[in-house]
């Protein structure tokens, strides 16, 4: 028997059940942006491997052993996006509009690919919602982007389950001087480091401070500070972002160990943690990129942006109870038809029914059945009332209405007040 066709691991299908929660997150969360003043980019999946390793860094645990990358018909190496900066970055360098110091203020939403160990709240196809903003170098923009998150979390009722965690890690200078110092430390005690922190030594020393393991853990609280080798435009810029959220009241914490996984990051890095998930903590991550746009061949940009995970924030969402009740129902009013020439009035009533009412969701009963097996189909499907058409109804030229959810009593209402009566009952009810 030949094997059964099923997803690959770790890129899971979004079945009907769930994807209202995901539109009313990603709904939610568009609003938001408009609301700020964020225009969308839409990027392809697939570019040429040579942006990421260009922009991400050869030597992270990305480009070395996380991208899905293999050679088209031509030849050219292809990777699936792993993450969005680098491909907007391309976007806007291609097509200019960040020219002549142009701001723009970006927003993107999609999947992305990495070839992990899938786990809850970690999988090989992922999606992403990320904003990009090009030629503001302050740090009023990369206050403005904690405060939109902030925003977001009020208005998910996620508050309370995130914590803000802020480091600098200042320009490439400082961070230069800052590598040699903690190389120097970390070589001291280099027998005592775990495997992945000693192969991380000789390419990507700062990734050590991220480490999970605990007697490599224990080893760096002796480590120098990231802080003691700011510059002072680092360190200055770094004051200018805590006096702002502090102004507005946004809690947060300094960890001198938050490094973020990618090369191209300076000065302000941050991210918004959870213990709602388990291991997967981190929901939303970001900081400033000052020198990528130039490391990609345009001219000195300043850039900052974040990346919040859409899995782990529905994964909250559900596991918080902070799902809305009407997401359960997606249907207001079933229609019920008994006969041929009911069905073709019901299509037309239920038209002219749309027309006026154009925010209900309205059923039609489709492929016929008794009365008891058409109100089963309304029971299931959720709905507040059942519309009820047979012969008696289209010689009155009236509709049956009849509540499924609570009290109430079969009533008829008239066809021309059909839309009047549903607007009372489910629309502003």
């Amino acid at each position: 028997m030949s094997k059964s066709l099923q997803a690959i691991r770790g890129m899971n299908d979004i079945l009907p059940e769930q994807t209202p929660l995901w539109r009313y997150f990603e709904g939610t969360v568009a609003r938001l942006l408009d609301n700020y003043g964020y225009r969308q980019i839409r990027m392809p999946i697939v570019e040429f491997t040579e942006l990421f390793k260009r922009s991400i860094g050869e030597v992270t645990d990305i480009v070395e052993k996380e991208m899905y990358t293999f050679d088209d018909r031509n030849g050219d190496s292809l990777t699936l996006r792993p993450e969005g900066t680098a491909a907007c970055v391309r976007a806007v360098l291609e097509h200019g509009i960040t020219g002549g110091g142009q701001v723009q203020k970006l927003w993107y939403i999609g999947p992305m690919f990495r070839h992990e160990r899938p786990q809850k709240g970690r999988y090989r196809q992922f999606h992403q919602i990320g904003l990009e903003v090009f030629n503001l170098e302050g740090p009023d923009i990369d206050a403005e982007l904690i405060v939109m998150t902030w925003r977001l979390w009020g208005e998910l009722g996620l508050r309370d389950a995130v914590k803000l965690e802020l480091n600098s890690l200042g320009t490439s200078e400082s961070r230069g001087r800052y590598r040699e110092a903690l190389v120097e430390f970390l070589s001291g005690h280099v027998d005592k480091l775990d495997e992945d922190s000693q192969r991380r030594l000789k390419t990507n020393p700062l990734r050590v401070l991220d480490t999970k393991n605990p007697e490599t853990q224990a080893i760096l609280v002796d480590a120098p500070k990231m802080a003691d080798y700011l510059d002072d435009e680092s360190r200055a810029h770094f004051e200018g972002l805590k006096a702002r959220l502090d102004a507005v009241g946004i809690p947060y914490v300094i960890n001198p160990k938050l490094v973020r996984g990618l090369d191209y990051y300076s000065k302000t890095v941050f991210e918004w943690v959870t213990d709602k998930l388990g291991a997967q903590g981190t929901v939303c991550a970001g900081g400033r990129y000052d020198g990528l746009v130039e490391q990609m061949g345009g001219k000195p940009t300043p850039g900052v942006g974040f990346a919040m995970g859409i899995e782990r924030l529905v994964l909250m969402l559900e596991a918080l109870d902070k799902v809305p009740e009407e997401l359960a129902r997606q249907v207001d009013v079933y229609l019920c038809a008994f006969g041929e020439a009911a069905e073709l009035a019901a299509l037309a009533l239920s038209e002219r029914v749309r027309d006026q009412l154009p925010s209900l969701r309205l059923q039609i009963n489709a492929g016929g059945g008794s009365f008891k097996s058409q109100f089963k189909k309304a029971d299931k499907s959720g709905a507040l009332y059942a519309l009820i058409l047979g012969d008696d109804e289209l010689a009155q030229q009236v509709v049956g209405f009849k509540p499924l959810r609570g009290q109430g009593e079969q009533q008829s209402i008239a066809w021309d007040a059909l839309a009047a009566h549903l607007a009372t009952c489910v629309v502003q009810g």
